[in-house]
């Protein structure tokens, strides 16, 4: 009787297995679901749907775009942690997923709750004003603080995001206060810019059209170089304030994701850069490439959650 039951089970699980493999192997048989943590409109919303549609064509089956605004771009990780590693669905993963740990308690764990996939762009973070604004350079914008609280605001995509960190760093740099007005995502605060309801905001590429039209003035750019697509724009440090703040973006998939999918949705992300209408999107958006494979990413991942605490701690973000 326990012999039966034994090879039953020994069936029953061999059943399993080879159900599971063959999941793996016919992956994708539906649809996707990506989800871009940010509001419409904004640089991560319009690389995302760039990302996604290329991926429609390779994998052969509709990759969606699912927004989910709020929580400092980390609410699709937190919809992941509900999902089945099944490759169905997905998540971008901005930097500040490794940083909102830090500043308020959180239902996830970036290393423990996600398989990291690839990453395939970096953005970058530009201080801008109005074209009509009387400040014209960084120097401008700290002296107007000094001494004066409250005298200079700026908005961003929201809290706890590198574009506040790159202004919390420059505050400190020059031994400054400003206003953070968040909202949810760079069109909003572009938005608020141009309609005078804000001094100055910390966007991400997507301010580099309304540079081009001149409406907006780029002050600094908190990169280590110039990316080419910014040329004519200086650093923080070229302005004299140690201000760099990387921000790659990538792909991920809740945890246990098998490793058959993950590789096929890697070379899937690592294709899409190649792909001419992604190309033309991140040409556009002065977006630079960042590829890194899954082990790479991963890695990444571990040591990026690491630094995020002592960042948070050195700027006071979690006070």
């Amino acid at each position: 009787m326990k012999r039966r039951l034994l090879t039953l089970v020994v069936a029953c699980m061999g059943a399993w297995y080879a159900t599971a493999v063959q999941a793996q192997a016919d992956y994708p048989n539906q649809s996707i679901t990506m989800i871009v943590p940010y509001a419409p409109g904004g640089t991560t919303d319009v690389l995302g749907r760039a990302l996604a549609a290329s991926l429609s064509r390779q994998l052969k089956q509709p990759v969606v775009v699912e927004n989910k605004s709020g929580a400092g771009g980390t609410l699709g990780v937190v919809d992941l942690m509900r999902a089945k590693p099944d490759g169905y669905r997905l998540t971008l993963v901005p930097v500040s997923v490794f940083r909102q740990p830090y500043v308020q308690k959180t239902p996830y764990d970036p290393i423990r709750d996600l398989t990291y996939i690839a990453s395939f762009t970096a953005y970058d973070f530009i201080l801008a004003v109005a074209a009509d604004s009387p400040f014209k350079s960084v120097k401008d914008v700290v002296e107007h603080a000094r001494g004066r609280k409250d005298a200079v605001d700026y908005g961003t995509p929201g809290k706890f995001t590198g574009n506040q960190v790159a202004m919390a760093l420059l505050a400190k740099a020059a031994g400054v206060s400003f206003v953070h007005v968040p909202f949810k995502g760079d069109s909003e605060s572009t938005a608020a810019l141009l309609g005078g309801h804000v001094k100055t905001i910390v966007s991400t590429n997507g301010v580099l059209s309304f540079m081009e039209s001149g409406k907006v003035r780029a002050l600094a750019i908190a990169a280590d170089q110039r990316p080419p697509a910014f040329a004519g724009v200086p650093t923080f440090r070229e302005a004299g304030y140690d201000v760099v703040v990387p921000s790659p973006l990538g792909l991920a998939g809740p945890k246990g994701l098998p490793s058959a999918i993950v590789q096929k949705l890697d070379a899937a992300v690592k294709a899409a850069l190649d792909d001419p209408d992604m190309q033309r999107v991140i040409k556009t958006y002065g977006v630079r490439t960042d590829y890194r494979d899954h082990q790479a990413y991963a890695e990444f991942a571990r040591r990026n959650f690491e630094a995020e605490k002592s960042i948070v701690q050195s700027l006071g973000l979690n006070d």
